[in-house]
């Protein structure tokens, strides 16, 4: 396919796509996005199908997986951004960074990221969209923060927010490499129960959605998984009530980012975090075999013990590298504190 801008109007930017001989039998959506990246994500222009803004020969197409075939001219209208969804709400931000660009965010545990069924208020976006203002431009087509990556609503750490259009692109297409060009990394710490063996690993395994539970993740082999890939390494092992190993703090680099993949990851081999109400629970009597006052730290910890710790990217329109280190929170941290004090470190890596 070739593009070609056609200009604007107050209805939108149009756009012409010819598809060429490589691109006969791909799907609409594929080729589209192949071509107009990193201006247009797939699933906007999936929007864009579904919507009616795409046509062929004067024709609407409002089928995403239509075969394309060569010679075939498609024109896309892609509207002017509208007025931000989610309203704004004017909560706290611990704030690592920020420019005309971006920002780094610490999020805290209990944040969604993003509204969503059961939670359309208290989010990120909504404190985001108040805090940014005018600043933010028309991300995919709504006047939104540009949302790249997620944390889950427990989970605490980093995360950057792209606030125009260049920035969202930019990052994305970091996001989506995967850090296989090393301008994009990532560092989580977990507690996890047992130690994992061996102590430096990888666990390869697609994930998908369960099948006995659709609001959970699994490892799926064959067409329903999608490639996932995890890298760990025990920093120290502590010791419970009973003078043996049993939980392990662990740090872990990801290859992708799969929804809840490092939880599902370590429950996988063995390894559950400590605190995960989805994929932990086999583990809760184990909670007893912890010093008293470990146990009771863990008990009130009420969430999945994972920090996003380290944050490494390459800005999106300068292309300086920036890298940003956040210390796990206090009650993880004293958590940590009090099975070193309780049962000791077993064990320490050399790093």
């Amino acid at each position: 396919m070739s593009a070609v801008g056609m200009g604007t109007s107050s209805a939108g930017e149009m756009t012409r796509v010819v598809v060429e001989e490589a691109r006969a039998g791909q799907r609409l959506d594929r080729g589209l996005a192949d071509e107009l990246a990193p201006r247009l994500s797939r699933s906007r222009i999936q929007t864009l199908i579904l919507t009616g803004q795409v046509t062929e020969s004067g024709r609407t197409i409002g089928e995403a997986g239509r075969r394309v075939k060569p010679g075939e001219v498609y024109i896309l209208n892609v509207p002017p951004p509208e007025p931000a969804e989610p309203v704004a709400e004017d909560l706290p931000l611990a704030i690592a960074y920020e420019d005309d660009d971006l920002i780094v965010i610490y999020k805290p545990a209990g944040m969604v990221v993003h509204p969503a069924a059961g939670h359309a208020t208290g989010t990120l976006v909504n404190a985001l969209i108040a805090h940014c203002g005018e600043s933010l431009s028309g991300i995919g087509g709504v006047r939104r923060p540009g949302i790249v990556h997620r944390l889950d609503k427990d989970t605490t750490g980093l995360i950057v927010v792209a606030k125009t259009d260049v920035a969202h692109a930019g990052l994305t297409e970091q996001f989506q490499s995967h850090g296989a060009d090393g301008r994009l990394s990532r560092t989580y710490v977990a507690l996890v129960w047992g130690v994992p063996t061996p102590r430096v690993g990888t666990i390869d395994a697609p994930l998908g959605r369960s099948t006995s539970n659709r609001l959970k993740i699994a490892v799926r082999r064959g067409e329903d998984g999608r490639h996932a890939v995890t890298h760990y390494e025990v920093v120290r092992s502590f010791a419970g009530r009973a003078g043996t190993p049993c939980v392990s703090e662990v740090r872990l680099h990801l290859d992708t980012g799969r929804t809840h993949q490092i939880r599902v990851h370590m429950g996988h081999i063995g390894h559950p975090l400590l605190g995960d109400p989805v994929y932990g629970t086999g583990f809760n009597s184990s909670i007893d075999k912890l010093p008293e006052s470990a146990a009771a730290l863990l008990r009130n910890l009420g969430r999945q013990a994972l920090h996003a710790a380290e944050l490494g990217f390459e800005h999106p329109t300068s292309g300086r590298p920036l890298h940003f280190v956040s210390p796990v929170p206090a009650d993880s941290g004293n958590l940590i504190t009090a099975l070193d004090r309780g049962g000791g470190s077993q064990y320490r890596s050399r790093g």
